[in-house]
């Protein structure tokens, strides 16, 4: 379905498409996200500008005639419009107006530098939306140790192994999922992993990792499998899928009283990075590494303090202990 849609998009945008794919490397899904980010704006455009009949809803408007024509005639207000019309229409929080804003200033800067199709680009002023800047949630220590203690059932150690992995090695759902057999090299002590854009890294596995594993791959289903190459299996005997791994996170979450809004697998990474960097005092370009990140920013909301470090900040002040003399 996507694949068809992607190839009856504007000759304009296919093109684009294709440079992500082939020449930047973008997955399969990034890639899709451009699309719906283009397909958004343009069929903003063509509502603005009158060129579609007002009865037709939003999403059925068809964006197949845009060509360069139409793109040269775009302006930095029509962008800011655009946003606005985000915001109030759409209700699109500062993130997901932060990835459009991305989205469009690498489309115009293709147009215009890589394949010179704009002599000027029209959005080179356009701003970022600025985002409220909050810690991420992360689980303590101590509940981390209460959530691996809690696992159970039929599918312990595979479950175990995942949690595991999870936070000690601080990897993204989409990077465990994908894991292979070949990627565990027996008797190795690291892990490849493929992340955002196929980018490789490797991980270097503790022991309670090389434990986990190891008492998982002595169950692991090995016949009537339909990816022999998995790491994990579901009870359908396939690879276990996003959804699968996201509920029993959720359950194992749920079990230890951790069920409200912002907790889920993406806390597990955050929970990682946290432990690492306030328990490990690993250097922040070490983190980076570790977590696959672009850009050393990104990493820097991991280095917030914990309550505790802040308060014997404060008692290690060498006037913590002076008070006012009685008179």
């Amino acid at each position: 379905m996507k694949q068809a849609e992607l190839s009856a998009a504007p000759e304009i945008i296919r093109d684009f498409l294709g440079y992500l794919q082939v020449v930047k490397g973008k997955s399969p899904n990034t890639v899709w996200e451009y699309y719906l980010d283009l397909r958004t704006f343009f069929r903003y455009l063509k509502q603005k500008r009158g060129l579609t009949p007002s009865d037709i809803p939003f999403s059925e408007i068809d964006i197949q005639d845009i060509d360069l024509d139409f793109i040269r005639k775009v302006t930095l207000t029509e962008v800011y419009e655009y946003m606005n019309f985000l915001t109030e229409v759409r209700g699109n929080k500062a993130a997901a107006r932060s990835r459009k804003v991305s989205s469009l200033r690498t489309y115009f800067k293709y147009l215009t530098n890589k394949v010179n199709k704009l002599e000027k680009n029209p959005i080179e002023e356009l701003e970022t939306p600025k985002q409220k800047k909050s810690l991420p949630k992360y689980l303590t220590l101590e509940q981390c140790l209460e959530l691996l203690a809690d696992v159970n059932g039929p599918y312990a150690e595979r479950d175990y192994c995942i949690l595991t992995l999870f936070l000690n090695c601080g990897m993204r759902l989409s990077e465990l999922v994908g894991l292979n057999l070949t990627d565990v090299q027996k008797g190795s002590d690291s892990l490849r992993i493929v992340g955002k854009g196929n980018k490789e890294r490797i991980v270097y596995l503790n022991d309670a990792c090389k434990d986990a594993i190891n008492r998982y791959m002595r169950v692991r289903p090995a016949d009537h499998l339909t990816d022999r190459n998995a790491l994990f299996i579901s009870r359908q005997r396939k690879r276990i899928s996003p959804k699968t791994v996201q509920a029993l996170v959720k359950k194992y979450l749920g079990d230890i009283g951790l069920n409200g809004p912002g907790y889920s697998v993406h806390k597990l990474r955050h929970t990682a990075a946290t432990l690492m960097y306030q328990h490990g005092h690993v250097d922040i370009r070490v983190l980076k590494e570790i977590l696959g990140h672009e850009n050393l920013g990104t990493t820097e909301i991991y280095t917030h303090l914990s309550s505790e470090q802040m308060e014997n900040a404060a008692q290690s002040n060498p006037l913590s202990k002076v008070k006012k003399r009685n008179q």
